[in-house]
């Protein structure tokens, strides 16, 4: 819990590859907003993933996590390359370490059409694009992540753990989102599980305890959908949507899709939190293309620190903490809106978006 003298201390994981010229970015914009609002930002910036790998053997280190853990809260880059992995071929992941042994179940993918920003659906309801995934991120079939099998070179086996309390914790959140999100648009907020129920008996368990939890809020408008029907109507009709709570797997993958919706990986944030830690990173991986040309999209990352203040200032951070999350946002709104373009669509590199941005904070 933040200390009650307006001051925090972020752990900053910037990580590998376009990871840490996003994360760079993002610190600047959040210099700006702490000396505008008067709030305490402390930062200790710790070094993790794939090249830490390469040079110490060790991706995340006892001492980093520790440090990390006793931080009030964690803002990560992007962790992960190509050319370095494990020795059973699997890509160094130090994020999702951080997910399973913090307990941060709830996987927050903000899917929101930003003014400004070059749209791939012509349909003008598009501009209204405004949803969360909210991804499960303990366990479902990541759950078998170390724990897969291969037999005689002929079969390999993955499993996907489904359980009654991480559900209840999952279901609960997404409920108190919507409700939260009703009071800050004006509107009511549907919660859609999204599973794959006709088929698996971990997703029809899943969705049983899930209208179980609905029943606790009468006022909140609940159903499900079928994972593969969702794919579609995500393209079909996004602007239909509002939270939707879902299994690991397919909230990676739908997540993906939904950045899509709204202009690519560079506009979308997410947070990882659970009941005591929460870690906010852009959704986007390494950019082991684009790494080190400085064209690299922040927005994504800006708008994840703008969750992480949002978030602090729930946890009792202060007042200043939520004005500053609600500034960012705007400040983003009002940078794309005035004409801004992120190099994908031909326009400035990671410093120019983040200047521009920073611009709108009076």
């Amino acid at each position: 819990m933040p200390s009650p003298s307006n001051s925090v201390r972020i752990a900053l994981l910037p990580g590998d590859g376009i990871g840490r010229e996003v994360t760079e970015a993002a610190t600047f914009v959040m210099e700006k907003l702490a000396r505008r609002h008067a709030i305490g930002i402390a930062t200790d910036s710790l070094e993790a993933g794939a090249f830490a790998y390469q040079a110490t053997g060790t991706a995340l280190s006892d001492e980093t996590f520790d440090r990390a853990k006793s931080a009030d809260a964690i803002l990560l880059g992007a962790m992960g390359w190509p050319g370095i992995r494990y020795d059973d071929g699997t890509e160094i992941a130090p994020q999702l370490d951080l997910r399973f042994r913090l307990g941060l179940y709830a996987g927050v993918r903000p899917i929101r059409a930003i003014p400004g920003v070059p749209l791939p659906l012509s349909d003008p309801r598009a501009a209204k694009i405004d949803l969360v995934i909210l991804r499960e991120s303990t366990e479902g079939l990541f759950y078998a992540r170390g724990r897969g099998t291969v037999t005689d070179d002929a079969e390999a086996r993955d499993t996907m753990l489904i359980t009654r309390a991480t559900t209840e914790r999952l279901s609960r959140f997404a409920f108190r989102l919507a409700e939260r999100r009703a009071a800050r648009m004006g509107r009511s907020q549907r919660v859609t599980l999204v599973d794959k129920a006709n088929v698996f008996t971990s997703m029809a368990f899943m969705r049983k305890v899930f209208l179980e939890i609905a029943a606790e809020f009468p006022g909140v408008p609940a159903d499900a959908h079928y994972v593969d029907a969702m794919a579609l109507d995500l393209i079909r009709k996004p602007w239909d949507f509002d939270v939707l709570p879902t299994e690991n797997m397919f909230g990676d993958i739908l997540s993906d899709l939904g950045a899509g919706l709204v202009g690519g990986m560079g506009y979308a944030p997410s947070a990882d939190i659970g009941d005591t830690h929460a870690v906010f990173q852009p959704s986007h991986g390494t950019g082991p293309d684009i790494a080190g040309k400085g064209i690299a999209n922040p927005t994504a990352a800006i708008l994840s620190a703008a969750l992480m203040l949002d978030w602090l200032a729930m946890r009792g951070a202060g007042q200043g903490f939520a004005d500053a999350a609600t500034e960012l946002e705007s400040a983003v709104d009002a940078a794309f809106a005035k004409g801004l373009r992120s190099a994908e669509f031909g326009g400035v590199g990671t410093k120019g978006v983040a200047e521009a941005i920073a611009e709108q904070i009076k």
